[in-house]
């Protein structure tokens, strides 16, 4: 089997006032589950050589609201590997926190970055896609 400390994925993004969904420049929790499918193809790339198809998610929690200009850091890695699925972890935590009551474009770097959501609650399953010859 192979060593599953290789498979690893890292982003960090910043938050932007188009990602803004809601009053206050609140941003949508779902976002995040748009970075965690960014990770979960890495990883897919990484392990099988092919993108793989992301089919659903065991739980999901958000801890933490994340607003435009926050800095957001989403990491994840393959926990199981099977002969035709992986299982993988996801994590979202805020590093940099937008601070639009000092200014438009003042932030705090965080000394402990805000879990958004955490480790333990997103399990995603990947597909590996059967390659047909053609």
């Amino acid at each position: 089997m192979d060593n599953l400390n290789q498979y690893t994925s890292f982003i960090r993004v910043r938050l932007s006032a188009s990602d803004a969904h809601y009053g206050g420049q609140l941003v949508n929790g779902a976002h995040m589950l748009s970075l965690f499918g960014d990770v979960a193809t890495e990883l897919a790339i990484l392990c099988d050589g092919d993108e793989g198809l992301l089919v659903g998610y065991e739980s999901i929690e958000f801890l933490a609201p994340i607003f435009a200009g926050d800095f957001i850091e989403v990491n994840g890695r393959i926990t199981r590997i099977g002969r035709t699925s992986r299982r993988m972890e996801f994590e979202a935590r805020k590093v940099i926190a937008a601070r639009r009551d000092i200014g438009e474009s003042a932030a705090d770097v965080l000394e402990t970055p805000v879990i958004v959501v955490p480790r333990r609650q997103g399990y995603p399953r990947a597909d590996i896609s059967a390659k047909i010859a053609v």
